[in-house]
């Protein structure tokens, strides 16, 4: 399918879906748009069988749609920059204890988590995968995309700090989650029977600190470019270039453009934004990636409902997934409550923050789009179907009723603005 025609489909997916969900559905957009995309792949699902005309056409030019490629080399490092150069950088930075250990730690406590316990569970409903599979999945899963869950927290009033907390977890945990995920994937395709800690250690290091380097460079140059002009057409150019640019040149190098480009969104958006740009390039450049983060935004939630149409499942990978589910919200707890036990004493954690942190740690298309990379096999088949299921849940179930655990938490704000509809 010709790659004009695939964004063709998605863009008119996504405006039309948009326009129902805004008439006539008023749920968050985000989760909105994947409830009729969802609506949608079973319709289709159901009219194929039935061989009615013209949609056996539709269901297979969705199935030659890419996802990984359309998301993990074109979407997400744009969605990554366009959520960083927003984020202050100051409160990041006074943060930087609980949101590092939550990115890093509790990434690495997740993967492990819900690794060995799919690995011992999973042969009991016949589905024996070895175990750097297991933690392969282990390792797709525990990355969390609050941005369907974004807007509900600002609008039930969430406190600063703890949606700072939560945003900038999610910001390093993408990148961190993508490492440990090609790290062991490597170990998988060189015919590795058994996890080696060296190895692992080693390509993580050059993919992570590499990236963030990547993107302290590249941060720093472009804000050097844009102190040194005044021509907001060009200085949004720049920082298009520096996404398109930033992320081709971290292929290229083997270092991780999602960290590559969080880093250097941060940097921009504070450094750059603050002290590069006039009133008027400011103001272009912020409406230039909020909108830019919208449609991709939009583009990508119906794309996820829509691969429902690729994913095969069996009644066993339902039952897996289900039990999933659990699995990887018990190891989310986890992964939050041990760096908070241990860094209690010097950054500010509540009990009360625990639920919100582990409830509204969603699950979204990075982890759809590595699960959909993996190489041909029955495992593939397994894990693909598994994360589809907790994907779903975790968007639709949690993001639906993270704006009410907020409230009745006392975290929220009672006079903040409903949500626009």
């Amino acid at each position: 399918m010709p790659l004009y025609d695939v964004f063709a489909l998605l863009l008119v997916a996504a405006a039309v879906f948009g326009y129902l969900n805004h008439r006539i559905l008023r749920l968050p957009s985000t989760i909105g748009l994947m409830v009729l995309a969802l609506l949608s792949s079973l319709i289709l699902v159901g009219l194929g069988r039935l061989e009615v005309g013209g949609v056996l056409q539709i269901v297979t030019a969705v199935k030659q749609i890419d996802f990984h490629d359309v998301l993990m080399q074109v979407m997400l490092s744009f969605l990554l920059f366009a959520g960083a150069i927003h984020v202050d950088a100051g409160q990041l930075g006074q943060l930087r204890r609980q949101v590092g250990s939550l990115a890093v730690f509790g990434t690495l406590i997740s993967t492990a988590v819900v690794g060995l316990t799919m690995f011992f569970v999973l042969p009991l409903l016949g589905l024996p995968l070895p175990l750097l599979y297991c933690l392969l999945f282990g390792a797709l899963i525990s990355p969390t995309d609050p941005i369907a869950v974004l807007g509900i927290l600002t609008q039930a009033g969430i406190p600063k700090d703890l949606e700072t907390k939560i945003v900038g977890e999610s910001l390093f945990n993408d990148g961190v989650g993508v490492v440990v995920f090609v790290a062991i994937l490597q170990l998988i395709t060189a015919g590795d029977t058994s996890p080696d800690a060296g190895q692992l250690a080693i390509l993580f290091a050059h993919e992570a600190l590499g990236g963030v380097a990547l993107g302290i460079a590249l941060g720093y140059g472009t804000s050097w470019l844009l102190r040194t002009i005044d021509h907001y057409k060009v200085e949004v150019l720049i920082t298009l270039a520096l996404v398109t640019g930033g992320t081709a040149l971290a292929t290229n190098l083997h270092t991780s453009a999602p960290l590559a480009m969080v880093v250097a969104g941060l940097i921009v958006g504070n450094n750059g934004r603050t002290l590069g740009m006039s009133d008027t390039t400011r103001e272009y450049v912020d409406k230039f990636w909020e909108l830019l983060d919208e449609i991709l935004n939009a583009v990508l939630f119906v794309l996820i409902g829509l691969e429902m149409l690729v994913v095969q499942f069996e009644k066993q990978y339902f039952v897996a997934g289900i039990i999933a589910i659990v699995v990887v919200l018990l190891a989310r707890l986890v992964a939050v409550t041990v760096p908070t036990l241990v860094l209690r004493q010097w950054a500010d954690f509540t009990n009360r923050s625990l639920p919100v942190l582990t409830w509204g740690g969603l699950r979204g298309g990075i982890s759809v789009a590595l699960a959909l990379s993996l190489p041909p096999s029955p495992a593939r088949d397994i894990l693909v179907a598994v994360t589809y299921i907790v994907v779903v849940f975790s968007i639709l179930v949690q993001g639906l009723t993270i704006g009410p655990l907020v409230q009745r938490l006392g975290l929220g704000n009672p006079n903040a603005a409903p949500a626009p509809h």
